[in-house]
């Protein structure tokens, strides 16, 4: 069984800063492509920024500048620095894993649980 498992979200005040970590646990083999997704109220969920096994990483244009993706392989946990939050950016955020719980299991997408993140004006 995997488990993505999200922490670092919250309230903060418009300009602040905060960081997400989501480490992937259970049955897993290799971790392929991790990503951050957000959901607003009332709004479909959009990527935020992605990166690979070997650090390529793209962002969603609305966040380009100030948030950063990183990934610590050795503890398969991905990480989201969000700096200079506006209001806009108030959303569950998830985590996303490609993953693969064997050598020759397939490659599988997981998600998070989702933790909320709000910023206030």
């Amino acid at each position: 069984q995997v488990q993505l498992v999200e922490s670092g979200g919250g309230l903060v005040q418009a300009g602040g800063s905060l960081r997400l970590s989501c480490a992937a646990s259970g049955s897993i083999f290799s971790v392929n492509n991790m990503a951050w997704y957000r959901q607003a109220q009332g709004k479909q969920r959009e990527v935020v920024a992605g990166i690979t096994t070997g650090g390529n990483i793209d962002y969603a244009n609305s966040v380009k500048g100030r948030f950063t993706i990183s990934r610590d392989n050795a503890k398969n946990t991905v990480y989201l620095q969000m700096n200079s939050l506006k209001p806009e950016d108030s959303a569950v955020y998830y985590c996303n894993a490609v993953l693969k719980g064997s050598r020759w299991s397939s490659w599988d997408n997981y998600w998070g649980q989702g933790t909320q993140v709000t910023v206030s004006s």
